[in-house]
């Protein structure tokens, strides 16, 4: 084991130094990294939003509207076609959201018209190979009734491409804004992730990208009425866009010339009046010129998003392909409608499902809070690694760094991103590094006390924990793997950090301090191992665990008990994630008087409005519950709150933070963060039960769920906002929890094999004893990294924190008097379990 050939030591040195190149451009501001030659690692850690600044936006595409938009072009296409020669005569031509119908006035012409109405059906050609996708039309007939419907294969194309390019369409709008690193993808079958880091007016960019900017050219309808309950036939009542002068036009529906024939759009000054020049491609410069010489002396009306612009008259034919459109413009919104022309209409209307935006200011304090933690939980978990295991610490610590230079070499090579709890995972990930050092040293203790030389000592106790190290890892990986799969925003950037972290301390420890050591002790030869003084248990333990267990038991069914009572009784403050809803989180000038903010917001009608100071007197968190009326009243809501608070409190506020979330997207968290805890458990028990029997399976899960009860108990007791962020502290309890209870069931395992005579209490409590100095050194490391995080991490993650403390007092107890107990409840196949811990023997020696 402690013979490393070149090619190993080559591959172990390889890798930290790639983990040194590819962080070390982190060390560089971005303009100097951006100038580093292309054969040079020059990627930076992706910073979220929460630490960068920056608007997040979760956008619907209205498919509805595709829909109503594709039955009035097939309506269209139904009268253009019955009115050639011959013409059919017809009557209630109209759609019933699904459907086309119509009927046929004179009985011998419906064959006609059905045989001319099937010719409309054309072929679908967006199958993966193009052709044979069948009809995108299916024609019936009933009577003198006609009915026609597009198939699913159609409807499902269609909406693919309109959320297709719509995603194009918002990737233009938002280049055109002159941000950096924006991220436009699809999620879902009809959602839209926009996100925007650095971009400090969420206002506009929400105003740019929802905007459909539909625009075409039609006739005003001179001979009807504006003022009439109803437009006549063909044609429509439009408002106008002129808040100054918003009367009724009636305009005609058909289409003169389409705003899909721009193609150039600028905004100039006229008169001194702001107004916007457009040009069109060939088709749409004759269409427009043939229009306007057609219509001398009449109104031409521009309709944007279903309202007039304007509707100026026509005084002679406009032949140069371009036009000039004004209006009511200031020199903001003539450059805005210009950006909207230029970068094309929407196919469909947007809907906003979740908004979060964090300002510079606040994302720059939590990059400072993060640093500060991170730095003092790595000093911390040193000092500790040194003065409980001397020579062998420094290895550990030597270890922890390339660990950290490995992942953010990682996290910078894939640039995925890190968000603030992807920091509270790699500081999770900086006390649980060490444990796998801890198992191996604990195991060298054991063999040096047996009598063994340093060699050997140290060669076994690798070999020995090499099983349990995997078995414990790979769980930790399972929950990380399960979080980032069904996990979104901050909570898969969590996923990311731990499971890198994961992988990178399993090969810290099993290689290069395994190194360390090997080149130590070829040099030295030292006779014996040096002494280890600090300790937190005694050198040997004969606690009496397996006779506590009625106690434990007892002890765990009551907090059990009562925290399922708490659930079902005050329950959880479900935070906006979960319940919907809008917070904020405002900077003021100075410190702000609640009583007379919670009086001027709670007048606007949005039912109730929480206020709390967050961190400093000045720093104000607004809670608003979510609004009846769906997606769009949060949007409504947000403004509200912004111009009451700016009309009261004055302009120099600062928007730190904004998060709305709608009832749509609340509830699928809801159900996905209960998918994923069942998973965890799931896919854990199965691992259990593969590794071991089913005995531990069903203990290990009996654990978990105690584990999480009580966890879910305690955010009931204290009121701790539960929200995605603690969806992630509870599956990392998880994770935990199984990775301890899998070092005792190794020691059990491997016992059983040992002392094939032992009564299995007194083996269990053996078990429990000799991994004890493990279990409480590797909780108090990680314990020391999570108190760094509570303390100096900044208010955002302190409820993370806290759950994650809880965690590890509630796992580390679990472990001990809840999971190895219960195999005294369901006992254990000592013959099974003693073949396979002869054949996993043999795999890890010949490994």
């Amino acid at each position: 084991m402690l013979f490393f050939p070149k090619w190993k030591t080559a591959l172990v040195l390889g890798v930290c130094l790639l983990g040194l190149l590819f962080s070390a451009p982190n060390l560089l501001t971005r303009e100097q990294a951006s100038v580093l030659p292309d054969w040079l690692p020059h990627k930076q850690l992706n910073l979220g939003l929460d630490l960068r600044g920056g608007s997040h936006l979760l956008l619907q595409v209205g498919t509805e509207a595709v829909l109503k938009e594709q039955l009035e072009a097939l309506e269209d296409r139904v009268r253009d076609e019955l009115r050639d020669d011959p013409k059919i005569g017809y009557t209630g031509l109209g759609n019933d959201g699904t459907t086309v119908h119509l009927t046929i006035r004179d009985s011998a012409q419906v064959d006609m018209a059905y045989e001319r109405l099937r010719g409309l059906a054309a072929p679908i050609n967006g199958n993966l190979f193009g052709g044979g996708g069948g009809r995108d039309i299916d024609v019936s007939q009933d009577g003198d009734t006609i009915r026609l419907d597009f198939t699913e294969a159609a409807l499902s194309l269609r909406l693919k491409s309109a959320v297709e390019q719509s995603i194009e369409v918002v990737r233009k709008r938002v280049n055109e804004l002159g941000v950096s690193e924006p991220s436009i993808q699809r999620q879902g079958a009809d959602r839209i992730l926009v996100q925007v880091p650095g971009y400090d007016d969420p206002a506009q960019l929400k105003n740019v990208i929802g905007k459909t900017a539909k625009m075409n050219f039609r006739l005003v309808d001179t001979n009807a009425d504006p003022t009439a309950a109803r437009a006549p036939a063909g044609s429509e009542i439009l408002p106008s866009e002129d808040p100054d002068n918003p009367r009724p036009y009636v305009i005609k529906k058909r289409i003169m010339v389409p705003g899909d024939n721009l193609i150039d759009a600028q905004p100039t000054f006229r008169d001194g009046q702001a107004v916007v020049t457009i040009r069109f491609d060939s088709a749409g410069a004759k269409r427009f010129a043939n229009t306007t010489a057609e219509n001398v002396g009449r109104p031409f009306a521009i309709v944007l998003d279903g309202k007039v612009i304007s509707a100026p008259v026509i005084r002679e034919p406009i032949l140069g392909g371009s036009a000039e459109i004004s209006g009511s413009f200031t020199v903001a919104s003539a450059n805005e409608l210009a950006l909207l022309l230029r970068s094309g209409a929407l196919p469909a209307p947007l809907t906003i499902l979740e908004e979060r935006s964090v300002g510079p200011d606040l994302g720059a304090d939590s990059i400072d809070a993060g640093i500060i933690a991170s730095i003092l939980a790595i000093a911390i978990v040193m000092v500790f690694m040194f003065m409980a295991y001397g020579l062998f610490g420094l290895a550990a610590n030597v270890a922890l760094l390339v660990n950290l230079l490995v992942l953010a070499g990682a996290l910078s090579l894939l640039q995925a991103t890190l968000t603030l709890p992807g920091i509270a995972g790699i500081i999770l990930t900086i006390g649980m590094a060490v444990d796998a050092n801890v198992l191996i040293f604990e195991r060298i203790r054991e063999e040096s006390r047996a009598g063994k030389s340093p060699l050997n000592a140290i060669e076994s106790g690798y070999r020995q924990a090499f099983t349990t190290i995997i078995d414990a890892n790979v769980t930790t990986m399972i929950a990380a793997l399960i979080l980032f799969t069904m996990g979104s925003g901050p909570v898969r950037g969590f996923a990311v950090t731990l499971g890198i972290g994961v992988a990178s301390s399993m090969f810290t420890a099993i290689l290069l301090t395994r190194l360390i050591l090997a080149t130590w002790i070829r040099r030295k030869r030292p006779k014996v191992l040096p002494e280890w003084k600090l300790r937190l248990v005694p050198k040997s333990t004969t606690v009496p665990f397996i006779k506590m267990r009625l106690v434990a038991f007892a002890l765990s069914i009551a907090l059990g008990i009562g925290s399922m009572a708490m659930f079902a009784g005050p329950g959880l403050n479900r935070g906006i994630d979960f319940e919907g809803g809008i917070l904020m989180e405002v900077g003021f000038p100075e410190a702000a008087d609640l009583s007379v903010m919670r009086s001027t917001l709670g007048g606007l009608g949005l039912g109730d409005v929480a206020l709390q100071n967050f961190g400093a007197d000045d720093d104000i968190l607004i809670r608003v519950e979510r609004q009846p009326g769906g997606d769009d009243a949060q949007n409504i809501a947000v403004t509200q709150v912004k111009d009451s608070l700016e009309a009261n409190f004055g302009t120099d506020l600062s928007y730190r933070r904004i998060e709305f979330v709608g009832p749509t997207v609340s509830e699928e968290l809801i159900w996905t963060a209960i998918e994923a805890v069942a998973v965890a458990i799931a896919a854990m028990l199965i691992y259990i039960w593969f590794r071991f029997e089913w005995q531990f399976s069903v203990g290990a899960v009996i654990a978990i769920v105690h584990d999480v009860i009580l966890t879910i108990g305690m955010f009931s007791i204290t009121g701790l906002e539960f929200n995605l962020a603690s969806v992630a502290a509870i599956l990392t309890i998880v994770g935990y929890s199984i990775n301890d209870t899998v070092v005792v069931y190794d020691r059990i395992r491997e016992n059983l094999r040992k002392y094939k005579t032992m009564g299995i209490a007194d083996l269990l409590d053996q078990s429990i004893n000799e991994t004890l100095s493990r279990t409480t050194l590797t909780s108090f490391t990680t314990l020391l990294a999570l108190f760094a995080l509570y303390f100096f991490g900044g208010e955002v993650i302190r409820g993370f924190a806290a759950a994650m403390i809880w965690g590890i007092f509630v796992g580390t107890y679990s472990s001990i008097f809840v999971a190895s107990p219960l195999l005294m409840v369901f006992g254990v196949d000592r013959k099974r379990l003693e073949d396979d811990e002869d054949a996993a023997g043999k795999a890890s020696s010949k490994a």
